[in-house]
């Protein structure tokens, strides 16, 4: 006889190659000859988490493998030939007190500037400009309301003094007001000052660093950049969906009642679910659903297997959080209730039974979560999570240490808060968390596979 559908779910799962999967760490360490300061930093930190979990303490030695992986990994990305620009450029920031004021107002440069162009046009636009008593009113905000176009906001600073120079003008109290206060705004004391900085030696090389490390924010670069990203993210929930309607097909093919299964996409929980809820994932990329027996008229659905598509393995690390938080804010759901949920296919009402059933263990994880990413699997054996390593090189000591390079020591609160800290559990508990990521990472080509070869085996299973 056959197997039930959920069966062939269950041991499809159980077959896709999962080629992202990290081994332990002694079996890294053990096939690479030169262990990097970041697999040394991993090893370590992971032997100081199963001591704890022993319930024993941490030794001395521990500690100075930590300091001495650290320290490397922070001598290696200050290297002035092949460090890590990003770093460099942070690192400057946090010594130099003219660089860390430019780079604060540059992070608020954009809505400065929005605020400042909505101020010309509220004083200047071409409609206010005819209905002025004088030609030279008219051509005075003229000239203003070219300045919204501009980059320069010393430019913009001297139209605006200019006018103000001007009798035919300030004679007006209405005008007189609006410039003053567009002379005298925040928002264009903000650009003049980052324009003042500008030519600075240390704010130029700071810039230099970022420019290494990519783009600059609202560049062309930046944009094309950002749409690329789009592209591939687009490209990756694609090819996820791809392979999980063939899943689909040949769950209906298996349970002979077509249209058992389906798939949706860009699945948005409902306000009702949602809300109060920061933090917590509110869209799924994709959702393999199964139609529920109910007596009522209107379909209703059970979640099968959810889906997540990530263009590459750093992002899933990245979201995993949110995905744990987003489930365990859909098992919030009433067992007796049905909800509605918005999807790129239209509207579909999912049982609270199948929601409330959702769970976080590994072994619930492994049968109802995918991360489907399409990356190269080069980067397979980086047991130091991205995340992980920007948190500790960031650290206010390890900032210290990599302005000077010279005492080794003024690591060790960088240890004591990852000891001690609750905010730096994760740091302890990364590479178990890595590896979990991992184990549900799969690419659609390999979940294609398993979907054929599970339908093949079944042909040839003996009834």
């Amino acid at each position: 006889m056959s197997m039930p559908s959920s069966r062939l779910l269950a041991d499809t799962l159980r077959a896709v190659g999962r080629r992202y999967r990290l081994p332990s760490l002694d079996a890294i360490v053990a096939r690479t000859q030169d262990v990097s300061a970041p697999t040394a930093l991993a090893l370590v930190i992971e032997e100081t988490r199963k001591v704890i979990e022993s319930g024993d303490a941490p030794d001395d030695a521990l500690k100075r493998r930590f300091i001495e992986a650290l320290a490397r990994m922070i001598r290696d990305a200050m290297r002035p030939d092949a460090g890590d620009p990003a770093f460099q450029a942070v690192v400057l920031r946090q010594q130099a007190a003219q660089v860390g004021e430019y780079a604060a107002l540059s992070a608020q440069a954009g809505q400065d500037w929005r605020l400042v162009r909505a101020a010309i046009t509220a004083i200047a636009h071409p409609r206010k400009q005819e209905r002025m008593r004088t030609v030279a009113q008219r051509e005075a905000f003229a000239r203003l309301f070219a300045m919204a176009s501009s980059i320069s906001a010393s430019e913009i600073c001297n139209t605006v003094r200019c006018l103000l120079d001007e009798p035919e003008i300030t004679s007006d109290a209405s005008f007189l007001r609006a410039l003053t206060q567009l002379r005298d705004s925040a928002a264009l004391e903000h650009l003049l000052r980052l324009e003042a900085l500008e030519p600075d030696e240390l704010v130029r090389r700071y810039r230099s660093l970022w420019d290494r490390n990519g783009p600059r924010p609202g560049s062309a670069a930046a944009v094309a950049q950002g749409v690329e990203a789009q592209r591939r993210g687009a490209d990756a929930e694609a090819s996820a969906a791809r392979a999980m309607e063939a899943l689909a097909q040949r769950l209906d093919e298996e349970d002979g009642q077509p249209a058992s299964y389906r798939v949706v996409t860009s699945m948005r929980v409902p306000a009702s679910l949602a809300a109060g809820h920061a933090r917590a994932k509110t869209e799924w990329d994709a959702a393999l659903l199964r139609r529920a027996q109910t007596p009522d008229a209107a379909p209703a659905w059970d979640v099968c297997l959810l889906v997540e598509a990530k263009a590459s393995v750093d992002a899933a690390t990245t979201d995993f959080g949110r995905l744990l938080r987003g489930l365990r804010l859909l098992a919030r759901a009433d067992e007796d209730a049905a909800y509605a949920f918005e999807t790129r296919e239209g509207t579909v009402h999912l049982r609270g039974a199948s929601l409330s059933a959702l769970r976080t263990d590994d072994a619930a994880l492994e049968q109802t979560v995918l991360y489907c990413c399409d990356a190269s699997d080069d980067t397979a054996l980086r047991p130091l999570s991205a995340a992980c390593r920007m948190r500790l090189m960031t650290a206010p000591a390890s900032l210290e240490y990599a302005g000077t390079l010279t005492d080794v020591e003024d690591l060790e609160p960088v240890w004591n808060a990852m000891l001690q800290s609750p905010q730096w559990r994760a740091v302890l508990d990364q590479y178990p968390a890595l590896r979990q990521v991992r184990e549900l990472m799969v690419h659609p080509d390999d979940l294609l596979a398993a979907v054929n070869g599970a339908a093949d085996r079944r042909k040839v299973a003996p009834e």
